[in-house]
């Protein structure tokens, strides 16, 4: 339940925006209660969106697509216009790819990303230096606003479960792109900076994942890996009220993620 007068910035990686909107996404969004939603894997350009996903009603909507079409690309919709709205991190090879869109309101930083998967084409670890890669630049982006005196949430499927009680089997995964040493590492960068992993900030328990294989029962016996993140510099914490997943929430392989702030965090 959202608390009385606070923000709620919700994320979700909605595997393909057109397929979710067939499954709901639109009910959703109008009874989600949120301020700003960021999502990943859009895989469409914006012209080649329905006008309610293009323009929803009472939303300010932003774009970062790939170049490529019907792959990657990310989203933010906001109850309030962004006072600045930036995309990518500068670097071609990834801003291709259209993973990272930072919105300004306020004092308010959210960095809406969508971190690669490490696993390449041929089901290997191909992928993981670029991976790793991007990370760096994320943080490098998300450092740079924290000492510009932005109160600043980075939120988005960060494609990595950072502990074994992030995911249902730890070990049988060890060598999996999204479990690997390196992967981890670089989420332990961000908290070693004093990043707070906001769920993790109200939530010591198990069994609370967001992103499960399509296999068949699968979801249904809660075997998951955590995945979608919402971390918060130390001054955007002092902010936050709540923490929450939406596990029940269908129309995605993600489930959607989010945090509530004192709505002073603008200030």
């Amino acid at each position: 339940m959202t608390q009385q007068g606070a923000l709620r910035v919700v994320s979700w990686n909605v595997n393909g925006l057109r397929a979710c909107a067939r499954k709901g996404f639109g009910r959703w969004l109008a009874r989600s209660g949120a301020d700003v939603v960021g999502l990943q894997e859009v895989r469409a350009l914006p012209e080649e969106l329905a006008p309610a996903l293009r323009a929803p009603r009472g939303w300010h909507a932003e774009f970062a697509p790939a170049e490529r079409r019907g792959y990657s690309g990310v989203a933010l919709y906001a109850r309030r216009k962004p006072d600045a709205v930036q995309r990518g991190v500068g670097s071609a090879r990834f801003d291709v790819e259209g993973r990272l869109l930072v919105a300004r309101f306020g004092r308010l930083a959210v960095a809406n990303a969508y971190f690669p998967k490490g696993s390449g084409r041929l089901r290997d670890n191909s992928r993981v230096p670029f991976k790793l890669a991007f990370y760096r630049a994320v943080f490098a982006r998300a450092q740079q606003l924290r000492r510009g005196g932005f109160r600043v949430l980075v939120i988005g499927d960060f494609n990595t479960a950072h502990r074994e009680i992030d995911l249902a089997r730890p070990r049988e995964n060890r060598d999996t792109s999204g479990f690997l040493p390196e992967e981890r590492a670089e989420v332990d960068r961000w908290l070693a900076a004093g990043w707070v992993d906001v769920f993790r900030a109200f939530e010591a328990g198990g069994g609370h994942y967001t992103w499960w294989s399509q296999r068949r029962g699968v979801r249904a016996r809660n075997i998951g890996w955590r995945i979608d993140y919402v971390l918060a510099s130390p001054a955007a914490m002092r902010f936050a009220r709540a923490a929450f997943h939406q596990p029940g929430v269908r129309g995605s392989d993600h489930c959607p993620v989010g945090v509530e702030l004192d709505p002073a965090v603008v200030e």
